[in-house]
């Protein structure tokens, strides 16, 4: 059996495309290819591949725990630690995973790309592992401080390379309706910890929990990644063809190995082999695509759906309704848009989704707006900016923040997908930090009609930009895509 695979898949193999007196083999072999495959009349199997998603997913589970699981616990933990009333300590708790995130996410490309995706997999859940038993065992800030840098750091290799890896794995006909999972993990993550640290306030000490809970699912995670496929995808740049051959029949199965390797064969355009350098993806040929995804990144976050989460439990508590009341709320609503995404992303689209989401937010911001200009006159205003609050997080969940993260692996090419989602996340990262850093200061100078006024119209902004610039990726094949996008030479 190996002896066969071996032979057959010499067929495959890359070539420079300078090498002349070999290109017309390349031709007749991927022509033969296309014979073979005018039978092939199936779909692969989604069974197969489904297995290692769910697996890549449990780094959005722990995304979505980190970033909540000092929330309720907050104000325990400043007292067992002795920073009690230090707001910059506490806002240093919150946001020093956002620091470790950054740098995480500018060196996940490179990592992704030497080692491999499942061992950056590996690599990621070490310090989440590390860093949250720090947290958990600590007696100071500093210590607290030095774990939740520890974890940010691995926050910020898993989600890119959890995009990818889910990208590549997965069949172009459920790539979307799996990319969608990567967002609810993420709400289940953020609920868990929220469910979690419920019982903070009556048990002393309970937060430490909290913290050694995260560690069995990124534990998990890197024990499970050692029977899960490596992406075919990364095999055939590194120029194994006999593991990327068998990493396809894994997930697709035997009928459709063929298909597949001759889609990638196809899209090489000889030059897989060398170094991308970084300011390749800042001008050139690649410069669009770049573009396309940190933009999206940057008015995801410009949209103000951080801010809304920060102000919730404000706006819930002036309607008269608790704060772990109001967490549900929002989490429902977060859950809810993203089961949504995940029927409909493959039936009609990311572009259709981001336009709705991007859309929705606007008109969810109008609300806000004019609940806050209503507020002095009239009491039922609340109850319109409560309802404002979560039809924006419902629209949000729906489009902007599952499509970007399942779109951007879709549009790059193969030789940069990695460093190029690296570049997009580190985008993200950095505004996710300004938002939340100077949204209370805005709101305080600004007031909040003039500031969800600047929110919506990036919301509206994104709606142009999409429209204009973004392309339907549904159904297509990663080599389709890639063909469509790239300027030839």
């Amino acid at each position: 059996m190996w002896g066969t695979r071996r032979s057959t898949s010499s067929m495959y193999k890359r070539m420079s495309s300078r090498d002349n007196t070999n290109s017309f083999d390349l031709e007749d072999n991927s022509a033969s290819l296309q014979d073979d495959m005018g039978q092939e009349t199936t779909i692969p199997s989604w069974k197969l591949s489904l297995p290692h998603v769910l697996v890549a997913t449990l780094v959005a589970f722990l995304f979505g725990y980190h970033l909540g699981v000092v929330n309720e616990p907050l104000e325990s933990i400043s007292t067992d630690l002795g920073f009690d009333g230090n707001t910059l300590a506490e806002g240093l708790v919150v946001s020093m995973c956002l620091g470790g995130a950054f740098i995480g996410s500018l060196l996940s490309g490179w990592i992704a790309d030497g080692v491999g995706r499942r061992r950056a997999f590996q690599l990621c859940a070490l310090p989440m592992i590390f860093g949250a038993s720090i947290s958990a065992t600590t007696n100071n800030l500093a210590g607290m401080l030095l774990g939740r840098f520890l974890v940010g750091t691995g926050l910020g290799v898993g989600p890119p390379v959890a995009s990818l890896y889910v990208t590549e794995v997965s069949p172009a006909f459920v790539r979307g309706t799996y990319g969608s999972f990567i967002q609810i993990a993420t709400c289940l993550g953020l609920m868990g910890a929220l469910f979690i640290g419920i019982p903070v306030k009556d048990i002393a000490g309970w937060w430490r929990l909290c913290f050694w809970v995260s560690t069995i699912p990124a534990a998990v995670l890197a024990l499970g990644m050692v029977f899960c496929a490596e992406s075919p995808h990364w095999l055939y740049k590194q120029g194994r063809i006999v593991e990327a051959e068998i990493e396809f029949e894994r997930l697709l199965g035997g009928s459709h190995v063929k298909s597949a390797m001759a889609d990638l064969l196809k899209s090489d355009r000889g030059d897989e082999t060398d170094a991308t350098k970084f300011s390749e993806l800042l001008y050139g040929r690649h410069f669009r695509v770049v573009f396309i995804g940190a933009t999206l990144f940057a008015l995801q976050q410009l949209s103000g759906i951080n801010a809304v989460f920060y102000f919730s439990s404000t706006v819930f508590r002036s309607a008269g309704v608790p704060s772990n009341l109001a967490n549900v709320f929002i989490g429902i609503a977060n859950l809810l848009g993203s089961i949504i995404a995940l029927a409909l992303m493959d039936k009609l689209g990311r572009k259709v989704l981001l336009l709705w989401s991007f859309s929705g937010m606007a008109v969810s911001t109008a609300l806000q707006v004019t609940a806050a200009g209503l507020l002095a006159s009239y009491p039922g205003a609340l109850y319109l900016s409560v309802g404002g609050m979560l039809t924006f997080v419902l629209s949000f969940s729906v489009g902007a923040g599952p499509v970007p993260g399942l779109l951007l692996p879709e549009i790059f090419p193969s030789r940069i997908r990695a460093k190029a989602m690296a570049l997009c996340m580190s985008v993200h990262w950095v505004f996710n930090f300004f938002v939340g850093l100077l949204f209370l200061r805005l709101l305080e100078q600004l007031g909040p009609q003039l500031l969800y006024s600047i929110f919506g119209t990036f919301c509206l902004m994104a709606v142009v930009f999409v429209k204009r610039n973004v392309m339907e990726t549904k159904g297509k094949s990663l080599q389709e895509i890639e063909i469509a996008l790239l300027p030839q030479d």
